[in-house]
């Protein structure tokens, strides 16, 4: 029986991760979608329990001391060789729970079903996924014990920033291009690898521009450099200050321009993406174009992370990305299609 003629059963426990990731997030439910199995399981539970650890570490009513505590028992439990299990996670993180859940802790509240799902994958599938998560999970925590007497995370320097970032989404980035490069050649898995760290920074720098506001709101968290900021006379504690609007607009045009740094490497990260065991380009390439066009937004409206909350694409413009990769989606005209997002919405453009 060859790859193509395999069967990739659902059961209730996949069926819900599936659906717990439509709940979480948008972006990689589309991610999802796009996928077909097995590869499409082994990112779907790749990322719930990654989203475990991310919501933990959001949470800013968990005290530092307790946030890193929890951080580092769920690192214990997914590792096979440790005898903590989810069950344990599930009881110390309970008194933490919101009485009202949203999607995210939801998915915590859940963790033993997550964890018990990924641990019936292939070993081959398990081995690429488990390392990425346990460095982000333990790097998490070492931010947390870092940033504690500030309550939140208080980035100061640019490469701490891009520590962080790496942590939060480059290692998921190395966790996509294990699983993808499994039966490549050497040198497209030397492509692939070379270049996954740009792919994972880049997304995440876009968070960081965008999101200013929710994360200081919601999180009390100060990605922005303080190096930064400091240099615009703006107190990082009054990011979201409506008197510091252009000068935060300043910053956050320099995260904007530092995450364009990485577009071309992640150009060629998609480039070299293998469309295998249920891969396709659309998957990532999807969420790479919504990264460009955001960055378009934020260079047109930078201020409007401070005055409007954030800057969004339009649902549109979303829908003609998804419409252009599964009607043509031809890699060899990506970098066309990138421009022309750089420089108007896509629904807007003549691409003939």
């Amino acid at each position: 029986m060859n790859e193509e003629q395999v069967e990739y059963p659902v059961d209730d426990d996949l069926a819900w991760c599936y659906e717990a990731v439509q709940g979480v997030s948008r972006t990689f439910a589309i991610t999802i979608e796009e996928l077909e199995e097995p590869t499409a399981r082994h990112i779907c539970l790749g990322y719930l329990l990654c989203r475990v650890a991310d919501t933990v570490e959001d949470a800013g009513h968990i005290p530092p001391a307790e946030k890193a505590e929890l951080l580092r028992l769920y690192a214990d439990v997914l590792d096979a060789d440790d005898p903590a299990t989810a069950e344990e996670f599930r009881t110390a993180v309970d008194e933490w729970l919101p009485e009202e859940r949203d999607e995210d802790w939801t998915v915590v509240a859940e963790s033993p079903r997550v964890v018990r799902t990924y641990r019936r994958l292939p070993p081959e599938a398990k081995d690429a996924i488990l390392p990425p998560v346990l460095e982000l999970t333990n790097g998490m925590a070492e931010f947390v014990e870092r940033h504690a007497d500030s309550g939140g995370l208080r980035i100061q320097t640019l490469d701490e920033l891009e520590e962080y970032c790496w942590y939060v989404a480059g290692t998921v980035g190395s966790l996509v291009t294990g699983l993808v490069t499994r039966g490549t050649t050497d040198r497209r898995e030397s492509r692939l690898r070379e270049n996954a760290r740009s792919f994972g920074l880049l997304l995440q720098l876009v968070n960081v521009a965008k999101d200013v506001s929710d994360d200081y709101h919601e999180e009390n968290n100060v990605y922005l450099p303080a190096e930064w900021l400091e240099s615009e006379g703006v107190d990082r504690d009054a990011v979201c200050d409506p008197e510091n609007e252009e000068a935060v607009a300043t910053v956050i045009e320099r995260v904007v321009d530092h995450a364009s740094g990485y577009l071309d490497d992640t150009q060629t990260y998609l480039e070299a993406l293998p469309e295998r065991r249920g891969n396709t380009l659309s998957a990532w390439g999807i969420p790479y174009l919504l990264a460009v066009a955001t960055l378009r937004e934020l260079r047109e409206r930078p201020a409007d992370v401070v005055r409007e909350g954030g800057v969004k694409v339009s649902r549109m413009e979303v829908m003609a990305i998804i419409h252009w990769f599964r009607e043509s989606g031809d890699r060899q005209a990506l970098e066309r299609v990138r421009q022309t997002i750089e420089q108007k919405p896509l629904h807007e453009a003549d691409l003939s």
